[in-house]
């Protein structure tokens, strides 16, 4: 699944494509929406809440209707797409059309935006943009990040694992296992520890360095090593069976547990992150 700085750049992109034009074309291809006619209203921007993009949009001018905004989240198969003018998605991905947003005016008018496969594509009142990202913890791509409140609702429950509290977008929004992985190695510390033992200042002000380096570099995106080579971009992630970059121990993983959002597919290095293990029920490779 995309994480917060993944999704930031998409979010560049559609802004680049879209932000302040109308657009000619407005079609929402999913049943609660598929009579939506967004033709003729301007894109004002698309702003990012963790990982979810809300694409603002004003009517034209004496419609009569209230400022909306398209909500999608991209989960782990949608995507957007950007076609300059002229240009067609190939045939066999017409079906995986969402939503389509084909703009009228600016330098690069008919440039058209296209969700594919996306899973959640909602239309509603941009007034109510609370009603689907209002449980969203602290955004740490938000320049008005507030590190006290992420803080305070990483260490709400002092016994719950480290990796779990950074995946839960209730109490800080953006990260997700890649970086959940990434950041435990970064502070030493098991995945398992409970946060009550980990110094949670210290621990919100790495996340939101690298995910905003993340979001912004134009080489090193989620690179995390600072080694942007091929297979050298990260300390544990995907490295199972592999010597740690550090002490040469073997980096180990257990699965991912179904249905359960706390214990997600986690890469570790015994050696140089110190603390609890995963528990006997759970098998490390």
């Amino acid at each position: 699944m995309p994480e917060g700085d993944s999704v930031a750049r998409v979010a560049r992109s559609l802004n680049s494509a879209l932000a302040g034009r109308r657009l000619a074309r407005g079609r929402l291809q999913v049943p609660a929406h598929a009579t939506a006619d967004l033709s003729g209203w301007t894109v004002v921007t698309t702003a990012t809440r963790g990982k979810h993009l809300l694409t603002r949009l004003l009517p034209a001018e004496g419609a009569g209707h209230e400022p909306l905004t398209l909500h999608t989240h991209l989960r782990m198969d949608g995507s957007w797409t950007v076609l300059g003018p002229g240009k067609r998605l190939p045939a066999r991905l017409t079906p995986d059309v969402r939503a389509l947003l084909t703009t009228a005016d600016g330098p690069a008018a008919g440039s058209t935006a296209l969700a594919l496969r996306m899973p959640v594509v909602e239309l509603l009142p941009t007034a109510r943009e609370g009603d689907v990202v209002g449980h969203l913890g602290p955004d740490l791509l938000d320049p008005a990040f507030d590190a006290a409140e992420a803080v305070r609702r990483l260490g709400a429950d002092p016994a719950r694992p480290l990796a779990a509290a950074l995946l839960d977008q209730r109490a800080v929004a953006g990260l997700g296992n890649l970086w959940a992985n990434e950041l435990c190695f970064l502070l030493g510390r098991s995945p398992w520890t409970p946060v009550g033992e980990v110094d949670l200042p210290a621990a919100v002000a790495l996340a939101r360095r690298a995910l905003r380096f993340s979001a912004s570099s134009p080489t090193g995106h989620q690179v995390t090593t600072g080694d942007t080579r091929r297979g050298q971009q990260h300390w544990v992630s995907g490295r199972a069976g592999e010597p740690c970059r550090r002490c040469g121990t073997t980096i180990r993983v257990v699965a991912e547990v179904p249905g359960d959002p706390e214990r997600r597919r986690t890469w570790w290095c015994p050696h140089c992150e110190p603390g609890p293990g995963p528990g006997p029920e759970r098998t490390a490779g």
